[in-house]
């Protein structure tokens, strides 16, 4: 994973690597939950016990309508959901210990802080099953359009329709404290400035300041290896 990661650094930048990091943190957050093998499926019960849970999700049928999985993955979802977090949510301090074990060499406390805000929608402090499927659905099984605004949303970060230069360098410095200073030791403290002022004046089309979702798709869909990051998860559960 790590000499994918040097490949795509070397090649694209940070920029890349933060796009395909959406896709590949949260494979890394399947596999520890144990949702990647979905071969179980067919002998786990359509019972669930629910009763040592805090917080109760939404029926199995209501999530299979309102996400792209089955009845079936939904409680493979769910039973590693709730392996994880018996008490039905995930706090920031939670995910935060989840992601500094996929990258015990940096620190990835900010870039899992930037995470959890995405996943949690309803802006409550914590991370429900029905949060955790509905951004999964999107970035499993959405379309091309669905995952990139899913990734715009990650990298707004104050949530006002636009990214600035100064929230993609945020994204960026997170990233590079999550991997870079250990994976990469050779890299300039600068770098992550060099490589943002780069990629925003290609993302910035109309020279305003900002880049607007519109700006930020077209710009996505033109980078091959961003488009191949998208295809990452195709069959995956």
């Amino acid at each position: 994973m790590l000499l994918f990661f040097q490949d795509k650094w070397e090649v694209e930048g940070l920029q890349t690597v933060g796009i395909i990091l959406v896709v590949c943190s949260s494979l890394k957050l399947m596999h520890f939950l144990g949702l990647i093998d979905i071969s179980v499926a067919d002998s786990v019960e359509d019972d669930f016990e629910l009763s040592t849970v805090c917080h109760r999700p939404e029926s199995m049928d209501k999530l299979e309508e309102l996400t792209k999985f089955t009845k079936k993955e939904l409680q493979v979802l769910y039973r590693g959901f709730k392996n994880e977090c018996p008490s039905g949510v995930v706090n920031e301090d939670n995910f935060k210990t989840i992601y500094s074990q996929f990258f015990p060499q940096g620190d990835s406390s900010m870039y899992a802080h930037f995470l959890f805000e995405a996943f949690d929608t309803n802006k409550n402090g914590s991370v429900s099953f029905e949060d955790f499927v509905f951004g999964l659905s999107i970035i499993l099984r959405g379309t091309i359009n669905d995952r990139l605004n899913w990734a715009f949303n990650l990298y707004d970060l104050n949530k006002d329709g636009c990214i600035t230069k100064e929230e993609m360098l945020d994204i960026m410095k997170s990233i590079y404290d999550m991997m870079g200073k250990c994976t990469y030791p050779s890299m300039q403290e600068d770098a992550p400035i060099e490589h943002v002022e780069s990629f925003f004046q290609k993302m910035d089309q109309n020279k305003d300041g900002v880049v607007t979702i519109e700006e930020f798709i077209e710009s996505c869909k033109k980078d091959e290896n961003i488009m191949q990051s998208m295809q990452l998860f195709d069959n995956v559960i």
